[in-house]
């Protein structure tokens, strides 16, 4: 921690986690995002870009698809080499990312990164934004052309790939950069390297390229609403619980007498806690019920999946932990870490209280919520059998009407509308 001014944060393993939770919406393949920012990388050394603009493309194509918010979405992109609708997306991704300083450079390259380079080229835009929107473009589409032959016959399709590509040189795509793919095209290293393994290890090393800045908690809490959003596009009442888990949190942590800072943190936390979920199925996330065991185990693995998102973004460190340990209670209770008693800090207890109330409170789709009563009743049960701390959930208790008007509001839908108006209503 850097005093009240905020955290120094690793962007670049921001840039990767952001990545990481798109590519779990309605998608079945998780390295997209990874190919297209190498293959980006790569025609940016061949055609002489200089070693920030190769680091700008590979981060743009990690980015360029947080706006695909379902699988439809991602099946049109896929299917339609220039479709119609392709802009939907581009627009979502803008406005996710202009108004979130560290990273709103990145906004307008994927604005444009489906727009004709005959057209984009006519634009009143940078000269930089307008290469970059087109260098995206023409990697995600070689992307898409090669996808299919990745784990099969790549080395030999790669002549139709090429052929396909080439053609829309001067309309889609700037003959300049057809030329630098042409020429890459030629090198069966540039194939093999998109490999899974292979994109897997490369993304790995480009995440050693640490970019530390300090951000400040206003710039996290934005950050953390980004992810919200995210989840929110695979399942929203989990963005909703979320959103509301972090408002509650920080009025028990203050209520608790935690310094404004403290809470402020325990509110970033409280935005995260659940973004381990997207790697859980919806049919076990949204199941009716109770889980049976194989299931059971599967949900338990998703505060684990949390901290992997989180814990490689240096400078989050003790933020990741709060976030990860909201299903741990005292002397080992709870999962999947088990911490001991001395090492289940009071952040963390206050976001495993705060996730359960509002849990509760707000029910599921498929089951309307607790009454206030009935959720007291079972904070108890809980606290009795060690998985909740007994003086949060006294405090808890003691602003019981409080707490459960925050956990019950319903304001928290609009980050899936407008995540710029959230962001400012929020902050």
């Amino acid at each position: 921690m850097n005093g009240l001014s905020g955290l120094h944060i690793d962007l670049r393993q921001v840039i990767i986690a952001i990545e990481a939770a798109v590519s779990l919406v309605g998608m079945d393949d998780t390295n997209h995002g990874k190919r297209v920012g190498y293959i980006a990388s790569q025609l940016g050394k061949q055609l002489g870009f200089n070693e920030q603009s190769i680091q700008f493309s590979f981060d743009l194509g990690l980015l360029h698809d947080c706006g695909v918010s379902t699988a439809q979405m991602h099946s049109y992109l896929v299917n339609n080499f220039n479709g119609n609708d392709a802009h939907i997306h581009c627009e979502a991704g803008y406005r996710l990312l202009k108004d979130f300083e560290p990273l709103s450079k990145f906004a307008t390259p994927i604005l444009y990164h489906h727009t004709p380079w005959e057209e984009l080229k006519k634009l009143d835009l940078s000269s930089h934004d307008v290469i970059m929107a087109n260098l995206i473009f023409l990697s995600d589409r070689i992307d898409v052309m090669a996808a299919t032959h990745y784990k099969t016959d790549f080395l030999c399709a790669r002549e139709k790939v090429v052929k396909s590509i080439i053609k829309y040189a001067g309309t889609l795509f700037a003959p300049s950069l057809i030329k630098a793919f042409q020429q890459l095209a030629m090198s069966e290293v540039f194939w093999i390297a998109l490999e899974e393994r292979h994109i897997t290890r490369y993304t790995w090393d480009m995440g050693q390229f640490e970019r530390s800045q300090l951000l400040t908690i206003a710039q996290l809490k934005q950050l953390s609403l980004i992810l919200a959003y995210i989840v929110d596009q695979r399942r929203p009442f989990t963005a909703q619980h979320s959103i509301k888990v972090a408002r509650l949190a920080r009025y028990i942590a203050s209520a608790f007498g935690l310094q404004s800072e403290q809470c402020d943190k325990i509110e970033i936390a409280g935005l995260l806690h659940a973004v381990g979920k997207l790697y859980i199925s919806d049919d076990i996330v949204e199941m009716p019920g109770t889980l049976s065991d194989v299931e059971l185990s599967i949900m338990k693995q998703h505060s684990y999946e949390t901290y992997e998102i989180l814990r490689h973004i240096k400078g989050l460190g003790e933020i990741a932990r709060w976030a990860a340990f909201h299903h741990e209670g005292g002397n080992g209770v709870g999962y999947p870490f088990h911490p001991e008693e001395k090492d289940l800090s009071i952040e963390a207890r206050i976001i495993a209280v705060a996730d359960v109330f509002q849990a509760l409170v707000q029910g599921r789709p498929y089951q309307d919520g607790t009454p206030l009563t009935k959720v007291i009743d079972i904070l108890d049960e809980l606290t009795t059998s060690g998985k909740l701390d007994q003086d949060i959930v006294n405090l808890t208790k003691k602003h019981k009407d409080a707490c459960f008007d925050i956990a019950k509001e319903n304001n928290a839908r609009e980050t899936a509308c407008a995540v710029e108006t959230t962001v400012s209503e929020y902050l």
